[in-house]
């Protein structure tokens, strides 16, 4: 819960950005490639000329200016194409985290997508290496991540078994959850459950995509086909308004990610977008940058947006970093830290005042 004394100071004249970037933070929708920094993306298109990304930072700018969330996803595909060696997933993880240390992110829940690289033709055992070799490199940024592995929803079923064959036989050290990504529109949820099924055997939380270009449906399918427990995006769920009542009763947490919203078309202005209305609704609500890279955009911008656009004061914000943490997969002893932490920064805001 939010602390009263600092509810009561809205208008509290220590600047939102060093508050934003103090505050420790936990991301739970971000995908590896999307991630990814101009930086970093224009090293591999130089790489890997023969793709056709753009290697000049101004083009790649206008390269990911989406017309639609097809076009987004066109982009997307193209882009991973330079993702081909294991090496370069390891440079790919590494760079995420060292970008991630730089906005005080301290864990993350970094979603892979195997089956894009296994038909590029990474070996299933080099690419699992690969990321285990980021994630200790990230770990010496100061960033703990943990890996969410989807299936790319425009691949259908047999992408799905290739995920979960994968997954259940070379998943590495962190591995936590288990998604489905990529277009919703023609990739009906409920296909999946066996898929779903053999990953939460595996004791692997379901949190797959829905309701970011959909009905509410999607998010009822998936929770009732896939098992979810947490749901990316799941904005349109508010069109549903006992949908809505059911998430805030069953506190499953919704990964939303605003600028990502309105980047890919899903929301045509921040000013109709229904984060406020879900959260006013009681629904466990979280902020995320989703593609970062492709959306011009971090998770402390998104924290700031959520104050600009949204009306959130600093104690709203220390609470959707809580609801982070407490939605995470992260081992207890790292909840507990991060929580700390978090009420260390709010702390001192108090004394300040």
């Amino acid at each position: 819960m939010s602390n009263p004394s600092l509810v009561s100071q809205p208008g509290h004249d220590r600047p939102l950005e060093p508050f934003v970037h103090a505050l420790p933070k936990v991301e739970l929708h971000v995908h590896l490639l999307g991630a990814a920094s101009a930086e970093t993306v224009l090293g591999l298109a130089r790489r890997h000329p023969e793709v056709g990304v753009p290697v000049d930072e101004a083009a790649l700018r206008e390269f990911y200016r989406f017309r639609d969330f097809a076009h987004f996803i066109e982009v997307y595909i193209q882009t991973n194409q330079l993702v081909t060696t294991p090496q370069d997933v390891e440079d790919l993880v590494a760079g995420v985290g060292a970008d991630m240390a730089g906005q005080n992110i301290r864990y993350a829940e970094l979603t892979v997508t195997p089956d894009s690289q296994l038909l590029m033709g990474i070996a299933p055992d080099e690419l699992a290496e690969a990321l285990t070799r980021g994630r200790a490199r990230a770990r010496t940024a100061g960033v703990e991540l943990a890996w969410i592995f989807d299936i790319p929803g425009e691949l259908g079923l047999p992408s799905g078994e290739r995920t979960i064959d994968w997954v259940e036989r070379y998943a590495p050290e962190g591995s936590v959850g288990f998604g489905l990504g990529g277009p919703e529109i023609g990739v009906e949820r409920p296909q999946f459950a066996e898929v779903f099924a053999r990953a939460r055997a595996l004791g692997l939380a379901s949190v797959p995509h829905a309701g970011e270009t959909t009905g509410p449906q999607t998010v009822r399918d998936a929770l009732d086909s896939l098992g979810a427990v947490r749901v990316g995006h799941g904005i349109r769920a508010v069109d549903d308004p006992a949908l809505v009542s059911e998430l805030a009763e069953r506190q499953i947490p919704l990964e939303i990610a605003p600028t990502s919203n309105l980047c890919t078309g899903a929301v045509t202005s921040l000013d109709e977008h229904p984060f406020p209305v879900l959260r006013d609704a009681g629904v466990l609500v979280t902020l995320n940058s989703d593609d970062p890279g492709m959306f011009d955009t971090t998770l402390e911008r998104e924290y700031q947006l959520a104050h600009d656009a949204f009306g959130l004061s600093m104690a709203d914000l220390a609470d959707l970093a809580r609801a982070a943490v407490d939605a995470s997969f992260a081992a207890d002893d790292i909840k507990i830290r991060i929580s700390e932490e978090i009420d260390a920064v709010v702390g001192e805001l108090l004394l300040e005042s």
